[in-house]
């Protein structure tokens, strides 16, 4: 059940950013790398979508989508397990991490577990406030990748900023996406979202807007990074069928969050190209 909830799927997603920045910047696999990269690939994983199931129970049981890759329904039972586990498993690591690096970088990684917390959490529950819900969730890709900068200490050029921000504005269209399948379970729970707020087919456009804005912004970074701009295409075209979507339709979504899914990894393939033939050039 651990498993499941820490979603195996998405590990690499929060994993790879932290590697990928720390390794361009410093050019060497040490402690640090090691550490920072499985503290990232799993327990920071376990926390997040963790706390999410235990927190959203009562809302997972009406959700048809829940039970599988895309989110666990966690029995009451495993619920205080899952908790202590995600404390237990991020501890060390966030303790080992604190002595590695200098108070800057102990407030990105502060800032990072906060919004791991917050989304979810009772008294905070970030992933109920419309916009504040996207900010969060793509925090919680964007900030492994700046606490692997900042850790290493980089040095923070236009460029690189145009490159967080891109990756910043496709975290919140992803999660605003994502949102849009859930609209009826989430109104019938209770729950409120971007989605939920502004309704199914205004969000679709507003991802897809913000998509094109990620891209665009890809133009301003050195080349070969200006080749990223391409890969917001594909999410773009992902989003055509769902333009008129409705609220009461808004469950179909769910083909298109099927494909984002497997479309992240042809993405990241794809990045990974372009940061090999950066990697001379750094």
């Amino acid at each position: 059940m651990l498993l499941v909830s820490s979603r195996p799927l998405s590990w690499v997603n929060t994993a790879y950013p932290f590697a990928a920045a720390y390794l361009l910047t410093t050019g060497r696999i040490d402690a640090a790398w090691v550490i920072g990269t499985l503290y990232f690939l799993v327990p920071y994983n376990l926390a997040m979508y963790g706390i999410n199931d235990v927190f959203d129970y009562e809302s997972d049981l009406h959700n048809p989508r829940k039970g599988g890759v895309e989110g666990a329904v966690l029995d009451r039972s495993f619920h205080r397990t899952t908790l202590w586990a995600a404390l237990a498993t991020n501890v060390p690591f966030l303790a080992a991490l604190v002595l590695l690096g200098s108070p800057l970088s102990w407030l990105v990684l502060a800032v990072s577990v906060f919004a791991v917390i917050a989304y979810s959490a009772p008294g905070l529950r970030f992933k109920e406030r419309p916009f504040l819900d996207s900010m969060t969730s793509s925090t919680h890709f964007v900030s492994p990748a700046v606490y692997g900068l900042v850790l290493a200490g980089a040095v923070f050029t236009p460029g690189l900023w145009a490159v967080l921000g891109a990756f910043f504005l496709w975290g919140m269209a992803s999660q605003a996406f994502g949102a849009v399948q859930d609209v009826v379970p989430d109104r019938e729970g209770g729950i409120g979202s971007i989605a939920t707020v502004l309704g199914a087919r205004p969000v679709v456009w507003l991802a897809a807007g913000a998509y094109l804005a990620a891209g665009l912004l890809m133009l301003l970074t050195p080349w070969p990074a200006q080749l990223g701009g391409l890969l917001a295409v594909p999410y773009i075209l992902n989003l055509v069928p769902f333009l008129r979507i409705t609220d009461a339709g808004s469950a179909a979504a769910n083909a298109g969050w099927k494909r984002f899914l497997k479309l992240n990894f042809l993405t990241g393939f794809l990045v990974t190209l372009l940061l090999i033939a950066y990697w001379p050039n750094r």
